[in-house]
């Protein structure tokens, strides 16, 4: 497994990639000074709605982790090497799990810096609410992960199928329609952060954290499964 975690790193830590990826997660950073340096300055709530939720989890994280993670088997795909990997005598499971973690693990310090200093600027250098972003920012790196990975097994055209699910079910459905959040991992991850620090986010209950919780187990562990399953019966090239 280390090998192939260790491949999969220098695969997905392409120059371009890091650095489209360091402009992305800069983004809410400079947001949240600009709304907080200006007189009146938004409520917690609003702030919340407008860059936590709509920027950074349904925005910034999702597009992040879609150009790492649907590449995570791009490479061997491409190249036809994926053959190589699938006929050496280990379980399914011993391939999918480090690519999957080598996913997290290069698109989640960007995002995980991006939420410190976006929560630390704008709760006025709260340690406890900037920790309780970044916490929830990486519950959603994890999630996100998890599907994209699936997805770029699932079809070369993982990128575009990824921007529509970002923009329609992310962005749009989820914002307008409320059961949708039911099946968000964008509100998976906010729900989650309402948990990390009951105290600044008292009485935000659109979404039970106990909930979130449970359902963000079962969205990583089904997407993981499916990931699996997927290199088990693919044809392979």
């Amino acid at each position: 497994m280390l090998p192939i975690f260790v491949l999969t790193l220098r695969q997905l830590s392409g120059k371009w990639r890091l650095s489209i990826m360091s402009v992305l997660a800069l983004l809410p950073v400079i947001i949240a000074v600009l709304m907080v340096s200006f007189e009146g300055a938004p409520t917690v709530r609003e702030f919340e709605d407008a860059v936590l939720s709509g920027i950074l989890a349904g925005a910034i994280s999702p597009l992040v982790v879609l150009a790492i993670a649907s590449a995570a088997f791009a490479n061997e795909i491409e190249d036809s090497t994926l053959a190589n990997l699938v006929l050496a005598p280990i379980p399914r499971w011993q391939i999918v799990v480090p690519k999957l973690l080598a996913a997290i693990c290069v698109s989640g310090p960007f995002i995980a810096i991006s939420a410190f200093l976006t929560g630390y600027f704008a709760y006025s250098a709260d340690f406890r609410s900037a920790l309780a972003v970044t916490g929830a920012a990486i519950v959603g790196v994890a999630l996100y992960s998890s599907a994209f990975v699936w997805l770029g097994l699932m079809t070369t055209r993982a990128i575009g199928y990824g921007l529509i699910y970002i923009v329609l079910w992310e962005g749009f459905f989820s914002s307008f329609v409320m059961g949708v959040r039911f099946f968000s991992v964008r509100y998976y991850s906010i729900a989650w952060m309402h948990g990390f620090d009951a105290r600044r986010f008292a009485g935000f209950d659109d979404f039970g954290f106990g909930l979130a919780v449970v359902a963000s187990v079962a969205v990583f562990g089904g997407f993981l499964l499916l990931a699996i399953r997927r290199l088990r019966y693919m044809d392979v090239p």
